[in-house]
């Protein structure tokens, strides 16, 4: 079963005029704002690399919770870029 709805024209036209607006608005919204990439997931020695530390240092700053890590499976850890960036400032090292 359909429903019909009837509106007079100018009301009508004031809606799309409306959804036009928004369209309009949704993409000056949608240019302003940079896309956001996917943040990669680097292993322990990426990790390592980026921040000059040695792999086991990364290990350890993981299990102590000074850098947040991801499980990759049952005995790998991953580190998103996004925290590894962050890790050098966040304990006032000096980053490459």
């Amino acid at each position: 079963m359909q429903v019909a709805l009837i509106i007079p024209e100018a009301e009508w036209r004031a809606l799309v005029a409306d959804v036009e607006q928004l369209k309009q608005e949704a993409e000056r919204i949608k240019a302003a704002t940079p896309a956001a990439l996917p943040d990669d997931i680097l292993t322990v020695p990426q990790a390592a690399a980026a921040l000059g530390l040695t792999p086991e240092a990364v290990r350890r700053a993981r299990r102590e919770g000074r850098l947040k890590g991801i499980r990759r499976n049952e005995k790998e850890w991953g580190f998103y870029r996004s925290v590894i960036e962050q890790f050098p400032r966040r304990y006032h090292r000096q980053g490459r």
